[in-house]
Parts: structure tokens; C-alpha cells; sequence
């Protein structure tokens, strides 16, 4: 077992949340944790985590009872409050938004760093499918997390020379791919460096991350969004790689003084490069974590209330580090996180608790839903939450293609903090397309007060703190004038995207009554219709209205109550009284009051739902032996999801809900 008895380094974490402590007194404090510990083993408290060597054997654990339900996409959990989540990148491969003739529709593994100003966002991207060349990565920034620039090609299609090795041929000419867990280093002077692998896979089912490849790449980003040269900041020698036979030179031979220093400092952080091990699997002594047969991939790491570090890797590996990453305690596996050979990111959070953001999966391979669990102490977590438990189809096959939210990745420590109070995150869906969630802290399941949204305050959709946006770029949720009175703001659901749609909710405090006010106009009907629901906890959906273009329906779950004419372009008012001990809701439209039954049996309700199209939440429909039958090659590509659907356009203003008990 290391020495855990080491003074630690002041943690990265402090120069972007919290108050910077000096060496010393960090010191003191590993010091007094380490004493409690030898004084009263497994002692704990709410405020501080389990002492090192009490907590070693599991050093992270999920505390609570609910699990999710695997017929469902978002695991019929509830929902955690005030998401967002914006699509920043949507693949299309005959209209490429990074521009070209073909589209590369394999993108996945992104990184967010925030500096400047602005959100930086890289992510990997190949012509088709994961592990076939070519590959490359690319680099996007925005200044709200909402709106993307187009992507610019940050490390470019690498040809290979020729490779003989260990009984394999790669011709020389042959495209790298680009393999790496790591994005962006702001090093200790301000310049903000993003790095990337370059690797190559003999054929797709071959892995570029076993230490076959060339080495790591880095250059600097400038505030003026140009970026430096290339350079390898560390070569896989081991593997035969070094300074004569690949095209960058090594960084040292920069002229930028600043920039070797800003490489120097990186390479000297162990946290930070202890994220490269996967690729790299050099035996020199670079890294120094024990392996005793384990694989360490995707590093997550922050510091826990003592000082301590919390590492978190792939299949639910965990380790303690109590010198900032110079030793560890031994990995083990902690048997409460039920991820799913996906990563898992955890954080210190701006309100001074922790979050643990992964997949937690009923099944093995399906990477949905995405959860958000909290901490005090960063070693038990509890309350379990959905971050994103939307799952559009699959577009486009592919090998090694896994459906959901996954690779989910936020700002590392020491890689800025927006000054917004929220958490951010970013994942890949379907590993075809990149999302950006922002989740309200502190992070909660309920509310305490019913809602009254006029939307008269909020400029944009940022101002609705306390509902839940799901906004792909061709279905997005913005607030908009109305037609006829630009001073009068309202919710408006576009609809322009074949194969997903817009969505927006509303929690208000869970009850057995329920009254529910709104407006809605229906602007411009294409192909997509407008859904309202109110949900329990679960996602059951007793309540259901239906628009289209000329009628207004309440769904029964078999079958359609009458429905009440309405007219394009005009607002109509609706009122909702539901009782879940009748088992039945009155629906008021236009000052006719009809009794409707419940679609299906709740004891109480908690969310209105406003959706641009059929609920598609049962996993059920899509099951082939147990598992989702869209895996990147059971299916061709989706006809038609390369250009937009005719418009639909809905308005929704003055929601007001009040309970009753």
C-alpha cells in the first residue's frame, strides 16, 4: 500500500472554486484525517468523507435504494430540475456543419473547457464508424453554451508510414485515428493548450488505445481563436515512436519560451496526465498508479472536502490519492456504480457539494439514461436524478455504436469555471452527435412552489431556472415576442427535425390535485404535431393532449375523447382540474367543461409536459433479445435525416399550476 501520509499539493480544483488554502494547511488537514482514521476507523461525518484509509476499499458508493427501470430511456426516475440540454453539434453527412463535400457522422468523445470567456468544446470525429480512418479531431466555442460555432479541424488527418510490428502490416499512407481522454490543459501562466493521440487500428475491430500509438499532440489556443503549430508533447518510444519518423517536431523546439514552459507544467501534473495512461502504457515511470492487473481508463478526478483526491475511471474502478496524484491507494471496483463500460464524471460543484454524472444502466451495454447523483462528503452519494433521458433514434450505422447520453465529460479542475452557478456537461448521443447540458444548482428533484411563468422576464431560454429544455438544433426551445405584441414574451417549440423534437417541462410540487393553466398557439403546423402531458414521478401519463392542425384531442390511451376545433394562428385558452383520487380530470376549453378518465392509473402527479411530438420513452418496442436492436449495424442509415421537415411552430404562454392535496 502507498505511503498515504504525504503532505498534499494545493489542488487544482481551489484556483476555480473555491478559496485557494496554502500548502500547509492542506498539510494539517490530510494530517488530522489520517490521525482520526488511526484514532476511529470508518468514522464519518456529513461534511467530510470517509478518512482514506477507511474508504479505500470503496471510495466512491451510491447510498441510495432507487434503481432505474430498464423499460424506459430515462429509467422512469424523476427528473432532475432546471436542465437544459442543447445539441451543439448535429451530424449530417451529405450537409456537414464542418463543412466539405461528405459528413463525418462518427463523433464522439467530446472534452469542455471554459477560458477567455467563452465554452471550448473538442471531440473526435471519423468519416463513418469508431476505429475506421479517417480520423481527426475537431475544436467548436460558444459564448452561453447554447449557440456553436462551426467546427474548425484542430489536429488533422494523420497519413501513417509504413508499420511492421508485432506481426502487423499497416500500409504506409494508411489514415491515423485519433484516440484521446483528454481535451484541454490552462496552464499555470493562462494559456489554454488542447491536446489530442494519434493511433492507428489495423482494421476497425482493432483498438487504438493499447499503447500501440504514436504519441500525444498539443498546440495553443489564442484568445483571438487562432491556433499555434503542432507539436508531440510525448512520444510513445515504447512503441517505437519518437522524433525521426513522425511529422511534428517535439515541443521543445518551439521558439514560444511561455508555450515549452505551459508543456512543461502539464507534464509535471499527475492528475492531469494520468488521464494519457489508456493510449500510452509506458513502463518508464511516468505514471505511477499500481495497475495489479487492472485498467485504468478515463480518469475523473476532484478533491474531496480533506484535500483528498477521488479518482473515478472506467468500468467502475476508483482510487484515493493523498499527494495529488504522486501515489494511490489500490484500484478497486466499487460495486454500487452500475456504469456501463462508459465514463463517469464527478465534480465539486460552485454550491460546495459533489456530483457523480454517469450511466447508470440496468443492462450492461445500453448507455441510458444519464444520471446526476449529489454529496457532501464525495465518497456516498444519493438521490439519483435523470439528466438526459431523451433517446432519439439512431441515424446512420455503424460498428461499435452504442445507443444513449454517454462519454459524458465536464470542466475539469483548474480548466475555468463559468460564472453562472450551474454544472456543465457535455456527451455524445448515439455517438453521433454532441449535447451541452446545464443542470441548476443546487441540484433537486422537486420543488417546493407551484409555477407562474409568463415569461415576460426571461430574454432567453437561460431565464427559465426552473424548467427543463430539451432543445435539438433543428427543434429548438427558445422565448420569442408574440405575433401580434413583440413586448409580450412566450415558449416557443419549433420542429423542423425528422427523427427527434422539441420538448419543455415544468415541475411543480408533487400532489394527488391538481390545477393547470396555459395558452397555446399553433403558429404554423408542418409535420410534426404538439403534445401536452402531466406525468407522475415516473413518467406515467395520465393526461394527454393532442394538436393538429385543426383540433385539439384528449387521449384516453385506447382512444380519442371528442375533440374541440381550433384554428391556426389563434390562442387558445385551456384549463386542467385533475383529481388522481377520481381518477379523472376535467378539461375547460373555450368555457365548455368536459370530464375525461385518466389514461393510465397514478396516485399523484409532479410535471406538465410540452413535446413536438409521440412519447417514445418505452425501451420495449426497440428490444431484440434483450438488447436495443440499433446497435450500428442491425439497421441502414434513417431515410430523410439529412434535411428538414416541413416547420411546425407552437406558442405557450402564462402556465400557472396550484395544488391541492
Amino acid at each position: 500500500m502507498p505511503n498515504q501520509s504525504l503532505p498534499i499539493a494545493p489542488a487544482r480544483c481551489l484556483m476555480s472554486h473555491v478559496m485557494p488554502l496554502r500548502r500547509w494547511q492542506l498539510g494539517l488537514m490530510t494530517m488530522a484525517v489520517l490521525l482520526v482514521s488511526d484514532a476511529t476507523p470508518g468514522a464519518e461525518t456529513a461534511a467530510m468523507p470517509a478518512p482514506i484509509t477507511a474508504s479505500a476499499s470503496e471510495p466512491v458508493r451510491y447510498v441510495g435504494t432507487v434503481q432505474p427501470d430498464k423499460r424506459y430511456y430515462d429509467g422512469a426516475l424523476r427528473h432532475a430540475v432546471g436542465v437544459h440540454l442543447h445539441e451543439a453539434l448535429r451530424a449530417n453527412r451529405s450537409h456537414p456543419p464542418e463543412g466539405g463535400n461528405v459528413g463525418w457522422t462518427y463523433n464522439h468523445q467530446p472534452y469542455l473547457a471554459y477560458w477567455n470567456g467563452r465554452f471550448y468544446l473538442q471531440y473526435l470525429s471519423n468519416l463513418k464508424e469508431e476505429h475506421n480512418p479517417p480520423g481527426r479531431t475537431l475544436l467548436m466555442t460558444s459564448e452561453d453554451g447554447r449557440s456553436w460555432s462551426r467546427p474548425r479541424v484542430v489536429f488533422p488527418e494523420y497519413p501513417l508510414p509504413e508499420i511492421v510490428r508485432d506481426g502487423v502490416h499497416v500500409p504506409a499512407g494508411m489514415p491515423s485515428v485519433m484516440h484521446q481522454r483528454m481535451g484541454f490543459y490552462l496552464a499555470p501562466d493562462g494559456r489554454m493548450l488542447t491536446l489530442g493521440f494519434y493511433s492507428y487500428c489495423p482494421t476497425p475491430r482493432d483498438s487504438p488505445n493499447q499503447g500501440q500509438g504514436l504519441g500525444r499532440v498539443v498546440r495553443q489556443i489564442y484568445k483571438n481563436g487562432k491556433f499555434g503549430p503542432i507539436y508531440f508533447s510525448r512520444y510513445n518510444r515504447h512503441a517505437g515512436w519518437n522524433e525521426t519518423n513522425t511529422r511534428y517536431p517535439f515541443y521543445t523546439r518551439s521558439e514560444d519560451r511561455g508555450f515549452v514552459e505551459a508543456c512543461d507544467a502539464l507534464l509535471k501534473d499527475r492528475l492531469m496526465t494520468l488521464q494519457w495512461w489508456e493510449e500510452d502504457r509506458a513502463t518508464d515511470g511516468f505514471y505511477t498508479i499500481q495497475l495489479d492487473g487492472a485498467q485504468p481508463k478515463a480518469l475523473s478526478f476532484c478533491h474531496r472536502p480533506d484535500g483528498t483526491v477521488l479518482g473515478v475511471w472506467k468500468a467502475q474502478l476508483a482510487a484515493l490519492s493523498a499527494d495529488e496524484g504522486q501515489t494511490w491507494t489500490r484500484l478497486v471496483t466499487c460495486p454500487t456504480i452500475l456504469e456501463c463500460s462508459a465514463k463517469t464524471w464527478v465534480q465539486r460543484t460552485d454550491d460546495g457539494r459533489y456530483a457523480l454524472v454517469y450511466n447508470h444502466s440496468a443492462t450492461r451495454r445500453n448507455r441510458f439514461p444519464l444520471v446526476v447523483m449529489t454529496s457532501e462528503d464525495c465518497h456516498a452519494f444519493d438521490q439519483m436524478l435523470v439528466l438526459h433521458g431523451e433517446l432519439p433514434p439512431m441515424r446512420y450505422e455503424g460498428i461499435h455504436k452504442n445507443l444513449g447520453p454517454q462519454y459524458v465529460r465536464g470542466i475539469a479542475e483548474g480548466n475555468g469555471n463559468p460564472p453562472d452557478n450551474h454544472l456543465w456537461n457535455t456527451y455524445s448521443v448515439n455517438k453521433e452527435d454532441i449535447w451541452m447540458s446545464r443542470t441548476r444548482l443546487p441540484i433537486t428533484g422537486t420543488v417546493d412552489r407551484p409555477g407562474n411563468d409568463s415569461f415576460e422576464d426571461a430574454a432567453t431560454v437561460d431565464g427559465l431556472e426552473l424548467w427543463n429544455i430539451y432543445s435539438p438544433q433543428w427543434s429548438p426551445v427558445s422565448v420569442v415576442g408574440e405575433p401580434e405584441n413583440e413586448a409580450n414574451h412566450c415558449l416557443e417549440l419549433r420542429d423542423e427535425e425528422p427523427y427527434d423534437y422539441a420538448l419543455a417541462e415544468r415541475v411543480f410540487p408533487e400532489s394527488k390535485r391538481v390545477n393547470v393553466e396555459f395558452r397555446i398557439l399553433a403558429r404554423q403546423i408542418g409535420t410534426a404535431r404538439l403534445d401536452c402531458e402531466i406525468q407522475d414521478r415516473h413518467g406515467r401519463r395520465p393526461m394527454r393532449l393532442h394538436v393538429d392542425p385543426e383540433w385539439l384531442s384528449a387521449d384516453l390511451g385506447r382512444q380519442s375523447a371528442d375533440p374541440v376545433r381550433m384554428k391556426l394562428g389563434q390562442w387558445l385558452n385551456i384549463r386542467i382540474d385533475l383529481d388522481c383520487a377520481a381518477q379523472h380530470y376535467d378539461l375547460v376549453v373555450k368555457g365548455e367543461s368536459r370530464q375525461i378518465a385518466f389514461a393510465e392509473k397514478v396516485e399523484s402527479v409532479e410535471r406538465l409536459v410540452f413535446r413536438t411530438g409521440p412519447w417514445r420513452g418505452d425501451v420495449r418496442p426497440a428490444i431484440l433479445d434483450g438488447q436495443p436492436k440499433t446497435l450500428g449495424l442491425d439497421e441502414e442509415d434513417l431515410p430523410g435525416a439529412e434535411a428538414r421537415s416541413p416547420a411546425s411552430v407552437y406558442l405557450i404562454d402564462d402556465v400557472r399550476t396550484s395544488v391541492s392535496e
